[in-house]
């Protein structure tokens, strides 16, 4: 079992190069440990109509007692007027890497 702040935030960005300044902003102020960026199609329902567009997924590992930091972060630098930033707790994982996880995330 991990500890229960352990999680991942999932946010998704309208380019590859906010999808990588976003990643890039949380790995470095250690609000992530790890940001896993992947191309993928979004279907959704904004204003009434139904969109299909290209975006980028941000797969944040971080502490979830820091997601309201989190958010704050990407709500400044992102694009979209309201972004996507959801919140899963780790509920298991290989207790090496979630170490690692909670050390990265810890002030310098």
């Amino acid at each position: 079992m991990t500890p229960p702040s352990l999680g991942v935030v999932l946010i998704t960005a309208g380019a590859e190069a906010e999808a990588e300044s976003l990643a890039r902003h949380l790995v470095e102020t250690r609000l992530a440990a790890c940001v896993s960026v992947l191309p993928i199609r979004s279907v959704y329902r904004w204003q009434g109509n139904i969109h299909t567009e290209p975006e980028w997924q941000l797969i944040v590992k971080a502490d979830l007692s820091q997601f309201e930091a989190i958010a704050q972060a990407i709500t400044q630098h992102h694009s979209y007027e309201v972004p996507e930033i959801i919140a899963l707790p780790i509920v298991a994982g290989l207790p090496d890497y979630l170490s690692w996880l909670q050390a990265q995330v810890q002030p310098s």
